[in-house]
């Protein structure tokens, strides 16, 4: 065994449009080491740079679990000291900067635990669709570990004040009917069919014109800050790149024509 697998790794993978990080350490349901939660960042800006790309899935290697969070079996080594542990977060805050602010749609496919760290990331993911026995939980309350203002505000952001709050205060443990409810997954997928629905989600959405796309994720981005920091004008662009492609062109053309478009993004 090399030194990488044991800390686990972040890969990515591209079919067509659609990009597929994983997270892969299947031993540890794939609770994030340091070195993944680095890997994750650049993981997320590879695909953001390839212009092949329209849309970008991010799932846990092997049934068991999406993501059981952040490794603690580190925690001795990398959060030992107030300044390791700043270092640590440094590292975990980039890795989710990056993934919120992806300028293409990013959909989280959970199957099995979702845990901490792990439903952090799924959070900062625009969609979130589950299997039927995938379970959530946030068990900082009962580890005595305090849990920091950005990642209350991403809760509440995401899923609102109430919801938020019986997540955090419980640390109980959510099935798929009761993420649903809460609204951290929209939909409830079967087990047995499981990757073949995701890939027909995902792809989907990867099928449709990339401009639209992006400018769609600029508006969510956009509409994310405060009121007085929003970059208005550049939706705006965005969408009016959108009037000006050929891609508009084709969408008409193929609904008249009752086929399906063959966008180019351009």
């Amino acid at each position: 065994m090399d030194a990488s697998s044991k800390v686990g790794r972040v890969t990515l993978t591209t079919s067509g449009a659609l990009a597929t990080i994983t997270l892969d350490q299947p031993s540890r349901h794939n609770a994030m080491s340091l070195a993944m939660w680095s890997e994750l960042a650049a993981r997320v800006e590879e695909a953001v740079a390839d212009d092949q790309v329209r849309a970008i899935l991010v799932t846990g290697a092997g049934e068991k679990a999406f993501c059981s969070g952040a490794d603690i079996s580190e925690f001795g080594e990398n959060r030992s000291t107030p300044e390791a542990g700043a270092a640590y977060d440094h590292v975990v805050d980039v890795a989710i900067e990056a993934l919120k602010g992806a300028a293409k749609p990013t959909i989280a496919a959970i199957r099995g635990i979702c845990f901490g760290g792990g439903l952090e990331i799924a959070l900062c993911c625009d969609l979130r669709i589950a299997s039927a026995g995938s379970r959530f939980r946030i068990p900082a309350a009962r580890l005595g570990l305090g849990y920091a203002y950005e990642n209350v505000a991403l809760l509440v952001d995401r899923l609102g004040n109430d919801a938020a709050a019986e997540i955090l205060f419980t640390a109980a443990i959510l099935d798929a009917q009761d993420a649903r409810r809460v609204g951290i997954i929209s939909q409830i997928l079967s087990e047995d069919r499981f990757s073949d629905e995701v890939a027909a989600f995902a792809g989907g959405i990867a099928g449709n014109a990339p401009l639209v796309l992006q400018a769609v994720k600029r508006a969510l981005l956009e509409h994310a800050k405060p009121a007085g920091q929003r970059d208005l004008p550049a939706v705006q662009a965005a969408v009016s790149r959108c009037l000006a492609s050929a891609d508009y062109h084709e969408g008409r053309t193929a609904f008249r024509e009752r086929r399906e478009p063959r966008f180019t993004g351009r």
